[in-house]
């Protein structure tokens, strides 16, 4: 059996900031991955394709999907995008900006492809995400098509979390799921893959039975799942061999010299005019971008890939003398946003492995179905780089790790004081909720991520201090019993940071099956 597993994530991005880090990397995903992912999955549901993907899709990403600031701005965003696209289709050779790859002839060809393109992202936006993200998910689960995966609010280093906060954390981000889409997942992509001792005890408490480990956390054996320690809960390894040939820290198909160059842009009208050309080949030297060339491309890696998730299977079940499993897993983001083809590739393949004999199935059917082995003592773990935790825990991050401990033992506290003092009151506490999701926000894996990897660093610290400075805040009037000014932050923090709403502070306790459905009252 193969399974495609998709993880889908981005960061709490409404309201912080536009560009060139901030709400424009929201839009520009969901234009060109999930919308476009999205409509791939419906049309293999529509022809009757089920068992297809194990999608993850995290909590905070959901959450802005469903956003109405979201969704107000994405629908300009895409019309923007269609006036830049006309700007381009109409410039003429004067108007050609220094430095731009190709001739202008060429970005009018392009502008009226992403005129087209444009029209009918907004077409499709208008008709199945207007509402937000959920529905559309919603309508490929119940086709049978995907299995969605779950994970914990906000998307924290599960690891360096407090227990009782990524208890929590963890059932809170389920529970979302079930809300938004009637399902609450069994599976799950834990954020960064991240491992210790002791949480496959979380997880089964929590009802997760299968969760995503990186290959080299199963000892590069990923030939089958394996229950973790003396749990009935199955860890699946990513296959790197087969992943690896889509991308890798160093190849894979996207660098490929006729596919859509993701770095190069046309900086008039912010369009991306340029193939790849080659690796040595600078920005305004690269050759314009042409969708035929692209699209042999993609038939002929659909192919490629294809042969060689057989050729795996084929292997694997010799070397270990029973069926084997091979997973590849990749960031949804891959494709359309970095890798504008993916979604093509995605559908070629995913169409041609049955006419190849291979058995297309998700991760719990793979458990349902015995694709599992003896259990793994599993270690501490990740699919960072080295595959252990330096990127969230190392020398660069040392002070992130150090703001996220004390915020949290600061939230915690103040909470239960608030707790103890309204003793025996009613319905929600806003002040312990916003404080709590502040908190969240603070520990988000994505800022340490950042700084480690030197992408958008500044942005990333300046995030986790913001959030620390509304936790510290709220907390520190709500301690010195200014309860009025407590109310009056708590509220302003949550006009920006307003992300799941049914969020209650009153659950950090309680009995798991208490705190499964949550509560919006």
């Amino acid at each position: 059996m193969f399974t495609l597993v998709l993880h889908s994530h981005l960061p709490w991005l409404a309201n912080h900031g536009r560009w060139p880090v901030g709400e424009e990397w929201l839009y520009q995903s969901w234009a060109g991955s999930y919308q476009r992912v999205f409509a791939v999955l419906r049309g293999l549901a529509a022809d009757g394709f089920t068992d297809q993907i194990s999608l993850g899709m995290t909590p905070v990403l959901a959450a802005q999907l469903d956003d109405p600031h979201c969704l107000a701005s994405m629908h300009q965003w895409l019309g923007d995008w269609q006036l830049r696209a006309r700007e381009a289709a109409q410039m003429r050779t004067t108007d050609a900006a220094p430095g731009t790859a190709g001739t202008p002839e060429a970005l009018n060809v392009l502008g009226h492809h992403e005129h087209r393109a444009a029209a009918a992202a907004l077409r499709d936006f208008e008709t199945r995400w207007r509402h937000g993200g959920s529905a559309a998910l919603r309508s490929v689960v119940d086709a049978g098509t995907v299995e969605v995966l779950g994970g914990p609010l906000a998307h924290p280093f599960q690891p360096l979390l407090d227990p009782r906060l990524r208890r929590l954390s963890l059932h809170e981000g389920l529970a979302d799921a079930d809300r938004r889409i009637g399902t609450r997942p069994t599976g799950m992509w834990a954020p960064e893959c991240a491992y210790t001792p002791g949480m496959e005890r979380g997880y089964a408490e929590a009802g997760v039975t299968h969760f995503m480990v990186d290959g080299p956390s199963l000892r590069g054996d990923t030939s089958l799942g394996r229950p973790v320690r003396d749990s009935d809960v199955v860890a699946f390894g990513r296959d790197l061999q087969v992943s690896y040939r889509v991308w890798s820290p160093k190849s894979g198909y996207p660098g490929h010299r006729d596919y859509r160059d993701f770095h190069t842009y046309d900086h008039l009208t912010g369009l991306k005019p340029a193939r790849v050309t080659s690796r040595t080949t600078d920005g305004p030297d690269k050759k314009p971008y042409d969708p035929d060339r692209a699209a042999a491309a993609v038939r002929e890696h659909a192919a490629d890939f294809v042969a060689s998730v057989r050729d795996r299977l084929i292997s694997e079940s010799e070397r270990i003398g029973r069926p084997a499993h091979v997973i590849a897993a990749f960031d949804t983001e891959l494709y359309g946003h970095w890798w504008h083809e993916g979604p093509q590739w995605l559908d070629q393949v995913l169409r041609a492995l049955p006419e190849a004999g291979v058995t297309v199935g998700t991760l719990k059917t793979a458990r349902a179905q015995g694709f599992v082995g003896e259990p793994v003592q599993l270690e501490d773990s990740s699919w960072g780089s080295g595959k252990d935790w330096r990127v969230w825990n190392g020398p660069q991050v040392a002070d992130l790790v150090q703001l996220n401990a004390e915020v949290v033992e600061t939230a915690l506290a103040t909470i239960d004081k608030r707790r103890q003092n309204i003793a025996g009151t009613t319905g929600r506490d806003r002040v312990s909720d916003q404080i709590l999701r502040e908190a969240l926000l603070t520990v988000s894996s994505d800022w340490a991520f950042l700084v480690s990897k030197d992408t958008a660093a500044g942005y990333a610290r300046d995030r986790a201090h913001k959030h620390a400075h509304a936790t510290r805040e709220i907390c520190a009037a709500a301690d010195s019993g200014r309860e009025h000014t407590a109310r009056t932050l708590a509220a302003g923090w949550s006009s920006a940071d307003n992300l799941f709403a049914g969020l209650d502070a009153r659950r950090l306790d309680l009995d798991v099956h208490d705190h499964s459905q949550g509560s919006t009252r």
